[in-house]
């Protein structure tokens, strides 16, 4: 099997993954790889998503580090059988980057999804009017055919909320995320239209966090929460200047639930957060 040129963030999750059971047994690198019949360094790419993994591998593997877990051995093992096949994200590399497709990967394969949005509307919640507005703020400016890419991307992402089965998807969004006129009133108030009608969609919950609203100081946080078959395979995805950041370290995991459970506590109901954005929207 050869090696990747680079991996996804998928990809190296499985590999994470498969690093911290061999770590919680206390084995090495190379007597793995003597069990493999390979060298330490194969094992070291497995471990860094660079090399992809078997079944009867992966379970030779939990099996000689003691993992007794069946149900995180089965996710793992989906993981590692979907790896060959390719998502419709993938028709977009090389366009947009790499790790806006690793975005849209985490959505497709969450059993849920929790976001919090401080000044933008979430990105799947997003119509195309509002995304090119958004990505015409880049900076650097983005060539004409990349920005087009990126909002071609960003819509076929919004394909998670209709489609068969789709994922319960929480929203916290701030008071400050739908006064922000992107692209001024003509933009703005058809996209909190469109947000209104996605909120009585029956998976889909929408909750405003009002300005009056107190006591959520320290978790005004964005970010993107999304559970795993098993909640150690839960990640949470952040946005910053620098680019996307992946987080799945146990600490993280339940600081960012905390987070996001302690700004639910201070959000209007979904029926007043209808309303809310209703308001909103006729003002403009």
């Amino acid at each position: 099997m050869p090696l990747r040129s680079t991996a996804t963030a998928r990809q190296e999750r499985l590999g994470a993954e498969l690093r911290k059971l061999r770590e919680a047994a206390g084995i090495t690198a190379r007597d793995t790889a003597r069990l493999l019949g390979t060298d330490p360094a194969k094992v070291s790419h497995i471990e860094a998503g660079r090399l992809g993994v078997s079944e009867e591998r992966l379970r030779r593997l939990a099996a000689f580090y003691d993992c007794g877990d069946a149900v995180l051995i089965d996710a793992l093992v989906t993981m590692a059988n979907g790896q060959g096949r390719k998502g419709w994200w993938e028709t977009y590399r090389g366009v947009v980057p790499g790790p806006l497709l690793d975005v849209a990967e985490l959505e497709h394969h969450a059993a849920g999804l929790r976001t919090i949005q401080i000044t933008h509307i979430p990105g799947v919640f997003q119509t195309q009017d509002y995304t090119r507005t958004v990505f015409g703020y880049a900076i650097p400016p983005l060539p004409d055919n990349e920005l087009e890419a990126r909002v071609a991307h960003r819509m076929e992402r919004s394909g998670v909320l209709y489609r068969d089965a789709p994922p319960p998807y929480h929203v916290l969004i701030h008071e400050a995320a739908l006064r922000m006129q992107f692209g001024g009133p003509k933009v703005t108030r058809p996209q909190l239209e469109h947000l209104q009608e996605l909120s009585h969609l029956p998976h889909i919950s929408v909750r405003v966090v009002p300005f009056a609203a107190d006591g959520h100081i320290g978790s005004g946080h964005a970010m993107l929460y999304a559970s795993g078959p098993v909640r150690a395979l839960d990640t949470v995805q952040i946005d910053s200047a620098h680019g996307v950041t992946f987080l799945h370290a146990a600490p993280h995991l339940a600081k960012y639930r905390i987070v996001y459970d302690n700004l639910a506590v201070v959000a209007l109901d979904e029926s007043r957060s209808r309303d809310f954005i209703h308001g909103v929207a006729q003002a403009l």
